[in-house]
């Protein structure tokens, strides 16, 4: 027999930016719960959530428990039984722990010898009974960014916890949680249907929240808060701004989504649109409004929680709300005005940027000198503005504005920038030294943006890694893993020429200069960190994991030719019948060399056999043709030539020992060929990853 369960903690207004992390965890905890417990689900499990509950429901859940067969070991046979064949205190005690009449106890061959062992079955418990032990601690382990306590109440959670609404088939499952005993109450609305009501099963909780005025599904309200955004931004003749960010946030800031439209003084429009967004958005989660013709109207939309009984009186409301924002917003901008952006520089000395690494000051003079240098290599003509957007790009985090606004920093150096009458490139790299803002996002457009952002970001690794900040687990407090990956996509989309290596060593000159450290150390840790996600990138974007560990265990360091280097050898690993055959005779000329711990030259003289001199002739009448297609990247036509090596190659060992110990002289020659070959074929890829 199956049951349905319907699960719902309910509380004190949960902030909106944690309800789809509990939800998420809600679930993975209760999957987690039913498997560890042997409790058979196949219907699915799913959750909703609104800012005063979490909601679990669960639909084709077995009401028994699996059975549990146990087989357990026990002591040897030898010393379970006498000479006579009787068993002993050995074999009478492991059957008395066990529960079983020692008749009943068996014996079992393993590696060790023979051992006495018994089959038990456990039967399953009820489910219901598992539960009620099982949910009290489930919810205890939701993580959230922040718990409270409450009252005398030591249990820790994201608000108080008002009711638990907890059924398995119309049943209550009996637990105490946090003071409150679950039961089959809960509560609709807060204002518009605060009265307590009592439900029966699933179907009977979604027409009573329908009834009490609350949207349970959180998608829903989201289709909602669309569409009546939409409906009041076009009686005032315009439309919403499109924010699915802001949506969700607005969404799980409600139960029961109403909107009302509300105007400001036009005055106003004279800020710069991203001020008049973000002033709105951020501290009111208001809905900018623009024209038919794409600018912003003076007005905005609001969304309620609760359906107003006289409308205008909330739309006075909201106006008043947001005048006094923007007010704030137009005297943040005429102060900041009065400074030239450049002036603050000084100013980034009053700031830490970290204990260890010294102030913000510090760090802009020492990614200036380092996108100095990146300019000379693949930006030479720009130089002089990529020292000066440097300069310019921390300046906006001590104006007003951005105190107020930190979403706004970068955005208002290229408007302060702008409006002070700065070249378009430099405020655009002002700007655009920030991108990408997260895994995934836009890259930067702008060169000078993209030479100051790398330095930047190079700066933070560099820096982090040398006071010991690196990151660990989950715990990536200065987000260098974004940044590394970050650096790795803009490389890669500019197609920069770049060592990687010389750009890490001239970030640590850099740091040298004001803390001592290791700097060979922290090198090849910042290399292996950015190989890293280098590898995580290519593994999210559908390459094995072989394919890629073959090409960069060979070479690591210009970024811009790994990925075409990666997608040849795949299409030839696909298109070639050889590649198999091909693969697995240099993972045999890999096994001998991973022996050798010194170099050797192969000298023809030395050639005994046949097969090592057309190894050599085969070697030497391709390897110049290899070098050219390589220097033109045309990997695919290395490869091509590079097959010609497999016969040869397996003829030399079917001919020769490679690793005789009659000659000397005549074993370091052949390794020596050996490694030749296998230098040759590693400026392409260790074929000694694949796993073939």
């Amino acid at each position: 027999m199956v049951a349905e369960l319907l699960f719902e903690i309910g509380t004190e207004e949960i902030p909106a930016g944690y309800l789809e992390g509990g939800l998420r965890e809600l679930q993975r905890l209760a999957e987690a719960c039913l498997r560890e417990n042997r409790i058979e689900l196949t219907g699915g499990l799913v959750t909703y959530g609104t800012p005063r509950r979490l909601v679990l429901i669960g639909k084709g859940i077995s009401e028994m428990q699996s059975d549990l067969v146990k087989e357990i070991t026990g002591p040897p046979k030898s010393v379970a039984y006498d000479r006579e064949g009787r068993p002993t205190k050995a074999a009478l005690g492991f059957a008395q722990k066990q529960g079983v009449p020692v008749e009943e106890v068996q014996s079992i061959e393993t590696p060790k010898g023979e051992y006495l062992y018994v089959k038990r079955q456990i039967p399953g418990r009820k489910t219901i009974e598992i539960l009620a032990e099982a949910l009290p601690k489930l919810i205890a382990d939701i993580i959230w960014p922040k718990s409270m306590r409450w009252g005398s109440i030591g249990f820790p959670f994201v608000r108080p916890i008002h009711w638990v609404l907890c059924l398995f088939n119309g049943a209550v499952i009996p637990f105490e949680v946090a003071g409150v005993s679950s039961g089959r109450t809960t509560r609709g609305h807060r204002f518009m249907s605060p009265e307590a009501m009592e439900v029966s099963n699933v179907q009977d909780y979604f027409t009573g929240m329908e009834q009490a005025f609350v949207v349970i599904d959180q998608q829903e309200r989201e289709r909602v808060v669309e569409r009546i955004t939409r409906e009041v931004a076009e009686k005032a003749g315009g439309k919403p701004i499109e924010d699915p960010e802001l949506v969700s946030t607005v969404a799980n800031l409600v139960e029961y989504p109403s909107a009302v439209c509300g105007s400001f003084d036009g005055m106003f429009l004279d800020l710069p649109d991203v001020v008049l967004i973000t002033a709105m958005k951020e501290h009111q989660k208001y809905f900018a409004v623009y024209d038919e013709k794409g600018r912003l109207m003076p007005n905005f939309v609001a969304v309620n929680n609760t359906v107003a009984r006289d409308e205008s009186i909330v739309q006075r409301g909201h106006e008043r709300v947001l005048r006094a924002r923007l007010s704030d917003a137009d005297f943040f901008l005429r102060e900041d005005r009065k400074r030239p952006l450049l002036d603050r520089l000084e100013g980034l000395r009053q700031v830490v940027y970290q204990a260890d690494l010294g102030t913000s000051h510090a760090k802009v003079q020492r990614f200036t000198k380092l996108a100095g240098y990146l300019a000379g290599i693949v930006l030479p003509e720009e130089a002089d503005n990529v020292r000066l957007v440097a300069n310019l790009c921390k300046c906006d985090l001590i104006t007003q504005m951005v105190n107020e606004f930190p979403s706004l920093q970068g955005v208002m150096g290229k408007e302060y920038a702008q409006l002070e009458g700065y070249p378009d490139e430099v405020c655009s790299g002002i700007y655009e030294h920030y991108l990408p803002l997260r895994a995934g996002g836009q890259l930067p457009t702008s060169k000078i943006g993209a030479v100051v952002g790398i330095a930047d970001r190079m700066d933070t690794i560099a820096g982090c890694f040398v006071v010991g900040l690196e990151p660990s687990g989950s715990a990536d407090p200065f987000a260098l893993r974004r940044h590394a990956l970050a650096i790795i996509r803009i490389v890669e989309d500019m197609g920069w020429d770049l060592s990687l290596k010389e750009f890490i060593g001239q970030a640590l000159l850099l740091l040298k200069e004001e803390i001592e450290f290791d700097k060979a150390q922290i090198l090849s840790k910042v290399m292996a960190f950015v190989r890293e996600r280098y590898k995580n990138m290519m593994l999210r974007s559908g390459y094995e994991s072989d394919l890629i560990e073959a090409v960069i265990s060979v070479e690591f360091d210009r970024i811009q030719k790994l990925r075409p280097k990666i997608d040849q050898l795949k299409k030839f690993s696909f298109e070639s019948e050889e590649f198999n055959q091909l693969a697995l005779t240099f993972k045999r000329v890999s096994n001998i060399l991973k022996k050798q711990d010194k170099s050797f030259e192969a000298d023809p003289a030395l050639f005994r056999e046949d097969c090592e001199g057309a190894l050599w002739e085969t070697f030497q009448a391709l390897k110049d043709d290899v070098y050219r297609s390589l220097e033109g990247e045309g990997y695919l036509d290395a490869l091509g030539l590079m097959v010609k090596l497999r016969k040869p190659v397996d003829d030399f060992f079917d001919g020769v020992e490679v690793l005789t110990k009659d000659d000397q002289a005549l074993r370091e020659n052949r390794v020596g060929l050996l490694q030749q070959i296998a230098g040759l074929m590693r400026l392409i890829a260790d074929f000694s990853k694949f796993s073939i």
